[in-house]
């Protein structure tokens, strides 16, 4: 019941801010071009506002998830018109708040004290307002500036019905569309559903913005704000507020001459250091949540908020992806190919010189270009319809790594429109490989696992003894097992044999007697003929 109300609202939705106009003119089948015609609201409800601000109040009027969706879109500036694109950056931190009173109220129940002994200073009006929550400026006893950050009320009951329309979707798509198992849209949503509502626990946030800020402590090309424990619960964050200009804000950043290609270009460094070398990543690096320090605007700092969303990796994902980007970056397509047999993102049965033929057929066009106007989106894209012919499998562990790459890239282009993403990613991998593979790794690594090995070193040789009595047990019982079989079938050959004669005797007889022509046909047939029948039917009783 759930799922249909909300599939209504989102029927609504699209009725009220005619959303069926943004696929006028596209080349569809007939069939839904003429569904389209055939809506009533066609001719009921005008069109009047642009296309960008009814996507983006359509996206509103959804909530959280699909607010979510449209900041995604609005980073990428090559897929988007302009018009829809800055509408959609609206979306970052524009979104219609909640009451500032309801906010307090909020405030005071989890933290058990009224918000006049807990800050010197408050204001209810929002800072700024998101999908999720909100924030409102505050000032510490000690007149340390902050921000509190607020979950909005009753915003979990509205994501459970969003994310059972998203799964009630996946099914159907997984059930009727060709390319649905492969996809796995089911766990898609799945690993969605983990990461929003993880963004809903702000311990969760304060948490991992503690380790980013370890992780970052003293760079100077990116800053993360102090967490505040003791003003932090489950729905309510309190963190240091950061004083900067917002990365989308490009006539600010100009006004005060910041180097805006070293901008984009530690924009891609912060990305491969927190993937590669800390595999610890922000996962939500939309225009909404990155600022620039107003200091040393030659040499630019980035400040980064909202640590809800975050991702990792395996070591053996990290490896697979530096391959995959250094072969790339080479033109290396067998390389390509081989790595993702590998890896298992293919069936390890697929063609790779196949494989390799498709995908270099999909990326050669595209290197044809100057790297400076290569988007790796398109390579992302390009490979993602080449992938249905060999069975490739969404990898959700991924999703939120393939997402942050495509926010970095439409906003490191948006900064610096000749930003060489290949160029600048490639020196930094290269390293990481150097680091990861080279003899310092072999000494690191046996480093830290000699104190394992030393411990089970006294083990080890009755962990032996043990593993060649489970071979032998194994041997023994697999050659049980194959003269019990053997045994099995030559018994039921057996009690078979005789209804085999009798059969074949019914089916001679039968057509024998079938007809008094029929026996002086057969009694015609030379000796050699019934040698060979005989022989015949031996080998078929034998078998």
């Amino acid at each position: 019941m759930k799922r249909l109300l909300r599939s209504l609202k989102i029927l609504r939705v699209v009725a009220r801010y005619r959303l069926d106009t943004f696929f006028d003119g596209l080349n569809l089948p007939f069939s839904l071009r003429l569904l389209l015609l055939l809506l009533p609201w066609r001719y009921v409800i005008p069109a009047e506002q642009p296309r960008g601000a009814r996507l983006r109040l359509a996206l509103e009027a959804l909530g959280p998830v699909f607010i979510k969706f449209g900041q995604m879109l609005s980073t990428r500036r090559d897929l988007l018109p302009d018009d829809v694109a800055e509408e959609l950056k609206k979306l970052q931190d524009q979104v219609p708040p909640f009451e500032g009173r309801e906010a307090q109220r909020i405030i005071e129940q989890a933290l058990g004290h009224p918000v006049k002994q807990l800050f010197s200073s408050f204001e209810q009006q929002p800072l700024a307002s998101a999908s999720v929550a909100q924030v409102h400026k505050a000032t510490l006893e000690d007149g340390r500036d902050v921000v509190v950050k607020v979950i909005r009320p009753g915003i979990d009951r509205t994501i459970q019905k969003d994310v059972a329309l998203l799964y009630g979707i996946a099914e159907v798509v997984q059930a009727i569309w060709a390319d649905g198992r492969r996809l796995r849209p089911v766990e898609v949503v799945a690993e969605y559903e983990q990461t929003i509502f993880d963004e809903l626990d702000l311990r969760k946030e304060a948490a991992n913005g503690s380790q980013l800020h370890r992780n970052f402590a003293g760079s100077d090309i990116l800053y993360i704000p102090e967490i505040f424990w003791d003003y932090t619960r489950s729905n309510v964050l309190v963190m240091e507020r950061i004083h900067g200009i917002p990365v989308a804000d490009i006539a600010q950043l100009e006004a005060q001459n910041t180097d805006m290609k070293k901008l984009a270009e530690r924009g891609v460094e912060i990305f491969f250091t927190q993937v590669f070398r800390d595999s610890f990543f922000h996962a939500d690096m939309h225009p909404g949540n990155i600022f620039v320090s107003r200091e040393t605007p030659h040499s630019p700092q980035y400040i980064a908020v909202d640590f809800g969303i975050v991702g990792s990796l395996t070591p053996e994902d990290q490896s697979y992806l530096a391959r995959n980007f250094l072969a790339f970056f080479q033109r290396d397509y067998r390389q390509v190919a081989q790595l993702h047999v590998d890896s298992g993102w293919v069936p390890s049965d697929t063609n790779v010189d196949a494989f390799e033929t498709a995908i270099r057929s999909v990326c050669e066009p595209i290197f044809e270009k100057p790297l400076k106007e290569i988007s790796f989106g398109q390579v992302l894209l390009g490979l993602f319809q080449t992938a249905r012919r060999f069975n490739m499998e969404v990898q959700p562990q991924l999703v939120l790594l393939q997402k942050t790459l495509l926010n970095i890239e439409g906003l490191g282009r948006q900064l610096y429109p000749e930003l060489d993403l290949w160029k600048t990613a490639k020196p930094f991998l290269e390293g990481w490989m150097k680091e990861r593979m080279g003899p310092k790794a072999v000494y690191r690594s046996i480093k830290q696992q000699a104190p394992d090995w030393l411990e089970k070193m006294p083990h080890m040789p009755q962990l032996v003894f043990d593993a060649l009595n489970q071979v032998r047990r194994l041997d023994d019982n697999r050659l049980r097992d194959q003269r019990a079989y053997i045994a099995a079938r030559d018994q039921l050959a057996r009690e078979r044999r005789p209804k085999r004669y009798l059969g074949i005797g019914l089916l001679c007889a039968g057509f024998v007697l079938a007809d008094p022509e029929t026996l002086l046909w057969v009694q015609s047939f030379p000796a050699s003929s019934w040698v060979l029948m005989a022989g015949g039917i031996w080998l078929m009783l034998r078998k």
